[in-house]
């Protein structure tokens, strides 16, 4: 496993219930500024054996990504850990950010 899965891994981790972090945040911090993507696939590749906590992580307009079942998934995770929605369904990274 390279350094950047490792501490991509470790930061999703840490993302407490209630807060959210951008894919291009959390590869930001794991030292990649432009590794959104390999966040992305990270959290498909890893998130069963890690146990991460996949819906804590949004896209950088405080956007839910996924589409149809999973965004209600997504959706109704992040509600039920308090985390509010406004218009077009946004997240606001001032109050919810990590």
């Amino acid at each position: 496993m390279s350094p950047f899965t490792e501490e991509t891994i470790r930061l999703i981790k840490s993302i407490p219930a209630g807060k959210v972090a951008s894919y291009g945040q959390i590869a930001a911090y794991a030292g990649n500024h432009r590794g959104a993507r390999q966040v992305s696939r990270v959290l498909h590749t890893c998130t069963k054996k890690y146990k991460l906590p996949w819906h804590r992580v949004i896209n950088s307009q405080g956007k839910i990504s996924l589409k149809n079942e999973g965004f209600e998934l997504q959706y109704g995770l992040l509600k039920d850990e308090g985390i509010e929605f406004g218009l077009n369904n946004t997240i606001d990274f001032k109050k919810f950010g990590f």
